[in-house]
């Protein structure tokens, strides 16, 4: 399988608040991250279909951080991978 990445993914952990009406409101934490998304390991987002749309705030800022509408692209076990809106 060819990687179809357009944006170099960086490692980085942080914890962020995702929300869906299927769950509310989850603390997770991120894997990597890229300009155009984020993955997010929390077995509750496996459980999200490709093509919905969650919210997502990084947590632990000193400031108050953007929340962001994001896309799940893929899932798998562990958690899934986000692709970046806009701002909500």
């Amino acid at each position: 399988m060819s990687n179809k990445r357009q944006q170099v993914r960086t490692p980085m952990k942080c914890r962020i608040k995702i929300s869906h009406p299927s769950f509310g409101e989850l603390l997770a934490q991120t894997r990597d991250l890229s300009d155009s998304g984020v993955y997010v390991k929390h077995p509750d987002m496996a459980g999200l279909a490709v093509g919905t749309e969650v919210t997502g705030q990084v947590q632990d800022l000193p400031f108050p951080a953007p929340v962001l509408k994001m896309e799940v692209m893929r899932v798998d076990p562990e958690g899934a991978g986000l692709r970046f809106l806009d701002e909500a």
